[in-house]
């Protein structure tokens, strides 16, 4: 199954390696960072339990769960990038009357170009209801590592890009990622990490749909 049965459209884009926009000679030059870029799935950042499961209507809605405040970092080990995403997982249920745990699988994924998946785990986080609570939170991590070297640019990339550009100039107004070979070259240097719930194909279709 090909992890974008959707549009992957990060919810979450987080400044956890900065981007900084320096003013200089010739322009304004923005630092790039080779650090995974972290996100929330959209489509997978939530989940809908249904009792009984074949019923997916209102009035069946067991749990929902919702991955949320996702915090990232990220770090240099020799020649990795380690990405470390924390989030929170907040639930809530239909009948408090008992204590309840539930167990739910996430999912982490390293993309390279916005669509080629280069690594992804699958993990699970435990919410414990306590008797008379509709409401249960736990949390989770996820890491991923991704070579310093695919993340980098190609010098002759790096000096197009960098390029200081004077006023008359004829080349100044062209934007050098409207070059094919500029283009591919940033995306292909260009990761994110994402989580998400590992969905049903239910599940699915029900974030869809609703």
């Amino acid at each position: 199954m090909k992890l974008r049965y959707l549009p992957l459209i990060v919810l979450a884009l987080l400044p956890a390696c900065s981007r900084d926009k320096e003013l200089m000679d010739g322009g304004v030059y923005t630092k790039r960072n080779p650090c995974p870029i972290p996100g929330i799935t959209a489509g997978t950042g939530d989940v809908t339990l249904f009792n009984p499961s074949n019923n997916v209507t209102a009035a069946a809605i067991d749990v929902t769960a919702t991955i949320t405040n996702l915090r990232a970092s990220c770090h240099e080990e020799g020649d990795q990038l380690v990405s470390t995403l924390s989030f929170d997982v907040v639930a809530t249920r239909r009948d408090p009357t008992e204590a309840r745990q539930v167990v739910l699988p996430y999912y982490d994924v390293v993309l390279r170009a916005g669509s080629e998946v280069t690594a992804k785990r699958v993990g699970r986080v435990g919410l414990t209801f306590a008797p008379g609570s509709y409401r249960a939170q736990t949390s989770g991590q996820a890491y991923a590592r991704v070579h310093r070297g695919a993340a980098a640019l190609p010098a002759d990339v790096q000096q197009t890009l960098s390029r200081p550009r004077k006023a008359g100039d004829p080349t100044a107004a062209v934007d050098p990622l409207t070059d094919p070979k500029i283009r591919e070259a940033v995306a292909n240097a260009t990761f994110e990490h994402l989580v998400g719930f590992q969905l049903t194909e239910q599940q699915l279709r029900y974030n869809v749909t609703r």
